[in-house]
């Protein structure tokens, strides 16, 4: 895998190429990838990054600011040692935001969005269901796996988009604790470990286009920070 699509990490259309390289990088030093100590250079880090160094180098400014790096010379720079309270200062950031999302969309979403996520749901509960059945036969579900986990991602995303609010869905973007991929890979992991992961979470994404619909904002964002505190609590455990 190349540095670039190992860093890689999807993003909205409206991030500079400094947001994009902050919010890669320290995804990459939350998960590991980029280790405590670790020297990291602006020029190196650009190539990987697949990026000049004029945003690197903002980037690598705003994360020194948040302790995540020190400078150890003009252009060179070392990991800080990263202590679990501070990736759960950035969970609780993620949630935070998630639950935000929710609220915002609980006022906003059109008709059009909210039948849109019952057909999402439908669609995740058929795929559940055939790979519960090519399991029971013995056979691999690795494929309708994958593809229920791109149904829930185009799930929240168009719960993002029913907030009608760029500049907030920009914001959870920059403050995931993993990346999407990275996230891909340890639900994966937490499936094969264990074919009921998560399935006590998933009635709640019924209950929440209910709340959608009802316009009920606080229920929507009570049911956001609940799925998002198990979904990321399970994927550091995995980590």
């Amino acid at each position: 895998m190349s540095h670039s699509n190992r860093y890689s990490a999807v993003m909205t259309e409206t991030e500079t190429l400094a947001d994009q390289a902050y919010g890669q990088l320290r995804t990459a030093i939350a998960t590991g990838k980029l280790t405590s100590g670790e020297k990291v250079t602006e020029r190196g880090m650009a190539d990987r990054l697949a990026m000049s160094p004029t945003p690197v180098r903002e980037a690598l400014r705003r994360l020194e600011l948040d302790g995540l790096i020190e400078r150890i010379g003009p252009r060179t720079v070392l990991v800080a040692a990263i202590r679990d309270a501070a990736i759960d200062d950035l969970a609780e950031v993620e949630v935070g935001l998630r639950g935000l999302v929710a609220r915002f969309a609980a006022r906003h979403a059109t008709s059009v969005q909210l039948e849109a996520l019952d057909s999402i749901l439908d669609r995740a509960d058929d795929l559940l269901i055939l790979a519960k059945e090519r399991r029971a036969q013995g056979e691999s579900a690795e494929r309708h796996l994958n593809a229920l986990l791109d149904t829930m991602q185009e799930f929240n995303d168009t719960v993002g988009a029913c907030a009608h609010n760029p500049v907030l869905l920009r914001m959870l973007e920059q403050s995931r604790v993993f990346s999407r991929p990275r996230r891909r890979e340890l639900l994966l992991q937490k499936v094969a470990e264990d074919e009921t992961f998560g399935l006590e979470r998933y009635t709640m994404h019924r209950a929440l286009v209910r709340a959608l619909r009802a316009k009920d904002s606080a229920a929507a964002e009570r049911l956001a920070l609940e799925d998002s505190q198990g979904g990321l609590r399970a994927l550091r455990e995995a980590r």
